[in-house]
């Protein structure tokens, strides 16, 4: 049985990253991985401008506050004033070029409109209010790297260099289907014996919240000829091939049995509660993994593992989530034999508190938690204690 480590160490070894790309628009780029670096050809800011609306000036000729200084022109964004003649001000407004000549530009707080001038009730310094040309980007820059998840200020960053479009690798195709004779679609009636089907749901908005093209093949029945043929179906298809369910050592639990009648089996089981039984195998050219049927030990074991063996085959560049030292508002005195991931709680004492039913059947704990706290083999914890925490903003970003 391996350790959590080194089932994420093996994972990441057996991770392709990806190599097809695409040219999309910036506008469409949300979610997508940076194929190559890009550049910028020109300098940001372009000129000098202002950071406020106010007045520029020279120091030389602000000697006192009180001073008042004619107003010889007015510059606003979008258009380049004249060189400022010494022993006047301009009026100027955010985002609009420095005069030449000019050194520094007064917020308008500090001054009132007098006339035809303006009086300056502060002393300027030197540069004060000025944005320099190319303190934000240098032209030739490096400005977003290969591996890159675009987000909203990446897609701005590409747009202030004036990049219409950006070079990403293909969507990745990742097939999901879930085992069980007792799953039920929700919108429909429950029959004895039955459960709806929660993981589908959470495990595709798993899958959609990365940006991957999802194939969902919804529920195969519970037999072996049904689970290969969902199987054979899923690796013709997709890149990556996830179920939920029949990965464990039951009569009725087909799906390793079909990965190695299929294709071969490389790991199973790992040492950490929730989520022992998860198979990581191949299928033809698919990757395949087989998350355990309990909701709770679907979700996290697609958190700590899934979610990081996907980004690299994304072709994402930094995959693995950090964790932050906290100190704990609960106890821990059974100490385990498998390493365990508590869901739990950020309180407003700044420590973390834990969902009391810690059952992998519970999902109303992944639904109230903001972080996972990661608990060692035999370690036991009392309130005050430092322990690990792992927001969930890193495992589902």
């Amino acid at each position: 049985m391996l350790t959590a480590n080194q089932l994420l160490d093996a994972l990441l070894e057996r991770a392709r990253s990806a190599r097809e790309t695409e040219t999309v628009a910036v506008t469409a780029a949300l979610g997508r991985v940076l194929a190559t670096p890009q550049t910028s050809a020109i300098t940001v800011p372009p000129l000098d401008n202002s950071a406020m609306d106010g007045y520029a000036v020279r120091v030389a000729d602000v000697a006192a506050a009180g001073t008042r200084l004619p107003v010889s022109q007015r510059i606003l964004a979008g258009a380049v004033g004249e060189s400022l003649q010494p022993g006047t001000a301009a009026r100027i407004f955010t985002g609009a070029p420095i005069p030449p000549g000019a050194d520094a530009v007064l917020m308008q707080e500090y001054c009132y409109a007098e006339g035809d001038g303006v009086v300056i009730n502060a002393l300027p310094r030197r540069g004060e209010n000025v944005r320099r040309a190319g303190e934000d980007i240098e032209t030739g820059a490096q400005v977003l790297d290969a591996g890159t998840r675009i987000g909203a200020a990446e897609m701005g960053l590409a747009a202030s260099v004036g990049l219409a479009e950006l070079p990403v690798f293909r969507r990745l195709k990742v097939a999901c289907f879930f085992t069980g004779d007792e799953l039920v679609t929700p919108g429909t009636s429950l029959g004895p014996g039955q459960i709806y089907n929660s993981n589908r749901y959470t495990l595709t908005g798993l899958v959609n919240g990365l940006g991957c093209e999802l194939i969902d093949l919804g529920i195969v029945p519970d037999s072996l000829e049904a689970t290969e043929a969902a199987l054979a179906g899923a690796a013709s298809v997709a890149d990556v091939v996830i179920t939920s369910g029949g990965v464990s050592v039951g009569e009725a639990d087909y799906v390793k049995a079909a990965v190695e009648k299929l294709g071969r089996v490389e790991m199973w089981k790992v040492a950490m509660k929730p989520g022992k039984p998860l198979v990581y195998g191949r299928v033809d050219e698919a990757d395949f993994i087989g998350l355990p049927g309990n909701p709770v030990s679907a979700f996290v074991t697609f958190c700590l593992f899934v979610r990081p063996f996907l980004l690299k085959r994304m072709g994402v560049r930094d995959v693995l989530y950090r964790a932050f030292p906290v100190k704990a508002d609960f106890a821990w005195t059974k100490p385990g034999v498998r390493r365990e991931f508590l869901r739990a709680r950020m309180q407003e004492n700044g420590r973390a508190a834990i969902y009391p039913n810690q059952s992998s059947g519970v999902l109303t704990s992944c639904a109230w938690a903001d972080g996972l706290v990661d608990i060692e083999i035999g370690q036991t914890v009392q309130p005050g204690d430092w322990v690990r925490f792992i927001p969930l903003a890193e495992l589902l970003a």
